[in-house]
């Protein structure tokens, strides 16, 4: 088939025509790789484009000096991926290539001119594919086909690609969760090779399994996709506490739908206690705010609730104001989306916190010069204007200073 889409045309930039221009008087080929040709066949816009080329690094290099164009992060050169900067724009291109040696997290790569060979090495047969520049797509495993049926499939045999990157098993629930429509709609070949290599995942680092997990906990059937990765023992090598509580997590990803959480409020709802942030911190080096967040709900999500009567959000905002820390009201909005509180979140997005309208300065002029005696009258105005719901002004506040 030709690809003729809006999608695929807006890709042809200046920057993409002087590109193909080059490679075309070289008689290099080059094509459209991997998860840009998936999003285009689905009618989306890829946000990242990445290409494969006959031609070697050496080759691409010779060709785009002769051309003046700048090349820039020869970090990824030995994996053979030129990156080219044409009209305010980078261009990622890889050689075509062959894994000659595995051992489960990285590849010793060989060159290659075969599309086939190189679309054998790659993870998911929607992931394989290539598409021409002139519309053309080149398929050798049925990735197309797997993606108008909304199927998740190896590349060959799954226990063979998961041994070259054990990662593939997350990025299999990754892409399960993105693609595919039913919740249990898998090959059981798939989840036994799943299983059987599951503890190979203890050796990929937590940086990488942490990348993958995040877009998981946002993409569709999480609880599903979480409660298989405990009946195929995938758990205990990725940080997951032994003993998750999987029915929390359901009640809480229901509650969560269409409310935009953060992954580590989705997460946070399988840890019983605080050390489980912990134990999931040491594995997978979470940053420090993520860490906090989960500590946070673990802390407060049963005990920091809505008031009853009138002012509901009064409790979050009243936690907001003694805290005094410059994050507290993100992770206030984080915990509704847990609570499953949607109109008190709206409430609390428009809500602007208030500044203390009275000052030391303020009170010095009134006669009050001691610092103790200042730090104490401050004290007892802020408690006064938190009666109030934060509406006393500063004369109001001040008047009532001459009352206490």
């Amino acid at each position: 088939m030709k690809l003729q889409s809006p999608q695929f045309q807006a890709l042809f930039t200046p920057g993409l025509r002087s590109v193909a221009e080059l490679f075309e008087k070289k008689n290099y080929e080059l094509r459209i790789a991997g998860g840009a040709v998936r999003d285009l066949l689905s009618g989306m816009t890829p946000q990242d484009v990445d290409f494969a080329t006959t031609a070697t690094p050496a080759e691409m290099k010779e060709m785009f000096t002769s051309a003046g164009v700048r090349l820039i992060n020869n970090k990824g050169e030995k994996h053979g991926t030129i990156t080219a900067r044409l009209h305010e724009q980078n261009f990622e291109i890889t050689t075509l290539r062959i894994d000659v040696v595995t051992d489960g997290r990285h590849a010793e790569v060989e060159f290659t001119t075969d599309w086939e060979k190189d679309a054998e090495r790659r993870d998911l047969t929607v992931n394989s594919m290539f598409l021409g520049l002139d519309g053309m797509l080149y398929d050798f495993f049925n990735g197309y086909e797997d993606l108008k049926n909304k199927k998740i499939r190896f590349v060959g045999k799954a226990s063979e690609r998961i041994q070259e990157d054990y990662l593939r098993i997350l990025r299999y629930f990754r892409f399960y969760g993105r693609i595919a429509e039913k919740p249990d709609d898998h090959e059981p070949s798939t989840l036994q090779a799943i299983k059987e290599n599951a503890k190979g995942l203890a050796g990929i680092s937590g940086e990488r399994i942490w990348v993958e997990l995040k877009k998981i906990l946002l993409g569709n059937h999480v609880n599903h996709l979480v409660r298989l990765m405990y009946e195929l023992d995938i758990a205990q090598y990725i940080g997951l506490p032994l003993d998750g509580s999987l029915e929390e997590f359901d009640r809480v990803t229901k509650n969560i739908q269409n409310l935009c959480p953060k992954p580590m409020t989705v997460l946070t709802s399988l840890f019983r206690v605080k050390d489980d942030v912990t134990n999931l911190d040491l594995r997978l080096k979470i940053s420090k705010e993520e860490k906090n967040l989960g500590l946070f709900l673990v802390k407060h999500r049963q005990e920091l609730t809505k008031a009853t009567g009138p002012e509901p959000l009064r409790p979050y905002q009243d936690f907001i104001m003694d805290s005094r820390e410059a994050n507290t009201n993100s992770r206030i909005c984080e915990l509704l989306k847990y609570q499953g509180e949607e109109h008190l979140l709206r409430e609390m997005q428009q809500w602007t916190v208030p500044s203390f309208p009275v000052s030391g300065h303020d009170l010095r002029k009134m006669g009050v010069s001691s610092g103790k005696e200042i730090g104490a009258a401050l004290q007892q105005l802020r408690d006064e204007w938190k009666k109030s719901g934060y509406h006393m002004d500063k004369e109001e506040l001040l008047s009532c200073l001459k009352k206490l």
